[in-house]
């Protein structure tokens, strides 16, 4: 079934639209899941959840990219459970932006991340990174994906992906910086 069949049962409220959401969707917004909370239970709370929150969106709301509608609801629902959980939990999540606060350890990555101004930047600095720097960076930092499977989708060695990885927030920093999002401590 294609997404505005489905859409169209929320705006119906057919509980069907769930089912169908979960058979198209269900094996991706768990990987989504996973790769933030960690724990397999959380996950498929986490995804659940979601299914939970596009019913009570959908109407009014009507996503114009299901997939990318189910995946922030999924992200967003998982970060907050993580959070909820333990800030001390060492969780995909925790660790990939452990690693760019590293990175950025002059800066204080709450102040940027209160900045409107933080999407116009991230958008122009993804947008002019190669295909691959991209892919990497995204799957890393939006799907929280490990290193090891990064490096294994891209048949690549895990030393590869973390020294990319490194040269993609270093740049990051330097973007940040020039555009004055980030103030030093």
């Amino acid at each position: 079934m294609d997404d505005r069949s489905i859409i169209a049962l929320y705006w119906e409220r057919d509980e069907s639209a769930i089912a169908k959401t979960a058979e198209k969707y269900g094996k991706y917004l768990y990987t989504v899941s996973k790769n933030i909370v960690s724990a397999h239970e959380d996950a498929e709370e986490c995804v659940q959840d979601t299914y939970k929150a596009a019913w009570d969106t959908i109407p009014p709301h009507k996503p114009d990219i299901f997939k990318a509608f189910l995946t922030k609801l999924t992200r967003r629902i998982s970060i907050s459970r993580v959070r909820y959980l333990s800030a001390d939990k060492r969780s995909g999540y925790n660790i990939a932006f452990d690693e760019l606060e590293n990175s950025l350890a002059d800066f204080s990555l709450d102040e940027c991340i209160e900045k409107a101004e933080i999407s116009r930047v991230l958008n122009a600095f993804l947008g002019g990174l190669r295909q691959n720097d991209r892919e990497v960076f995204v799957l890393r930092y939006f799907y929280f994906e490990s290193v090891r499977d990064i490096a294994d989708r891209f048949g690549v060695s895990e030393n590869k992906i973390k020294s990319q990885l490194f040269r993609l927030r270093k740049k990051l920093a330097e973007n940040l910086k020039k555009e004055c999002i980030f103030y030093e401590n």
